[in-house]
């Protein structure tokens, strides 16, 4: 995931009044297609979309279409479905955000609350480094597997709690063990049962291999090969890990539409899922243990002056894969893209959207 300096040059490009035209986003879009981008853009405001456009290729190798109803692979997106599972467990008095995680697992380190792994200030170790070294990579790991291996390698803290900002993976992993702790109840069976279903994400899930394989539409990711030809990413040696970390639960492995991710932002201004007092918390920085902010709430970075006021955004990275979604709260516009050739022009669209919306 990228940090909120990717997209500091949206916050200035929108000064320029030469850039304020409302057909700026359908020239990015030309450019960006005959650049050699393949995914799916929506911008909406107040829930209404302005704009929806799938470009590119379902499959490279099939030359099958994008349409803006294909499944993506969402990756870290992931989290903020994550996170909000945990505030309602905190809303159901399941928990506490600053409850010590050893309370409810067993880990070796000490001093980690709940608020700490959901703000990625936990100092925890990244357990993908682990698995990599000691894991028989000719079986698929799950959170209790890379539990076993925190406790059984017990690799440093990389500092102490709270002292400052670092994305983790690992945390997530074990946000979403607590859950299922608490809860008495299978994580990917809490997101169907508490988000999608309810929200009518009808196409939102957290799948196995073999599910995505068995989703007609899902859109697959692409890498270029020495050839400069785009194929499956699955077929690349650096994307193994999909296959023998393929049950983890928390950090990623949700799967999603455009017009799905459409819905779970506009449930985001209700208090269907948790009152909107909780619900702030995600959006706000976390004040580290020397009274500095870091601009990362619950699953959300945090950006407070935007073109459009207070902006809270996330972006997922993973292999084939790059996705993003922009909120601007105050004025209820969302950008969505999805793309599925790991492209450059990712975040000339995200800019471009931001330009448009100024005039839309």
């Amino acid at each position: 995931m990228k940090n909120l300096s990717t997209l500091c040059v949206l916050l200035f490009l929108w000064i320029s009044p030469l850039f304020a035209q409302q057909k700026i986003l359908e020239s990015a879009l030309i450019q960006a297609e005959s650049n050699g981008f393949s995914g799916v853009v929506l911008v909406a405001e107040d829930g209404k979309i302005l704009l929806e456009k799938a470009i590119g290729f379902r499959s490279f190798e099939n030359k099958t279409p994008l349409q803006t109803t294909d499944v993506f692979e969402m990756a870290s997106i992931s989290k903020q479905f994550t996170a909000m599972i945990v505030m309602m467990c905190q809303e159901k008095k399941m928990l506490d955000f600053d409850n010590l995680v050893q309370k409810y697992l067993d880990i070796p380190y000490k001093g980690i609350t709940i608020r700490h792994l959901l703000t990625h200030t936990s100092g925890l170790p990244d357990y993908q480094t682990i698995m990599d070294a000691h894991w028989d990579k000719s079986k698929v790991a799950g959170n209790p597997d890379i539990l076993e291996y925190l406790n059984r390698y017990s690799p440093p803290m990389l500092f102490e709690p709270g002292e400052k900002y670092e994305y983790s993976n690992t945390g997530y992993v074990l946000l979403a063990s607590i859950a299922e702790k608490v809860s008495g109840r299978d994580f990917v069976e809490l997101t169907k049962e508490w988000i999608f279903k309810p929200l009518g994400m009808k196409n939102t899930a957290i799948r196995s291999l073999e599910e995505k394989a068995n989703v007609e539409n899902f859109a697959a990711g692409h890498l270029k090969d020495s050839l400069g030809n785009y194929i499956n990413a699955n077929k690349f040696h650096a994307s193994d890990y999909t296959v023998w970390l393929g049950n983890r639960k928390g950090p990623g492995r949700v799967s999603s539409t455009a017009k799905d991710l459409l819905k779970w932002d506009q449930a985001l201004y209700s208090e269907k899922l948790v009152k909107k007092e909780l619900l702030e918390k995600a959006f706000s920085p976390y004040i580290l243990n020397d009274l500095t902010r870091s601009y990362y709430g619950f699953g959300w970075e945090v950006e407070p002056k935007s073109p459009f006021g207070k902006m809270v955004m996330h972006t997922g990275d993973n292999p084939g894969y790059q996705t993003i979604i922009v909120r601007f709260i105050e004025e209820g516009k969302t950008i969505i893209v999805l793309n599925n050739n790991y492209h450059p022009d990712k975040i000339k669209l995200v800019e471009a959207a931001t330009l448009s919306l100024r005039k839309w």
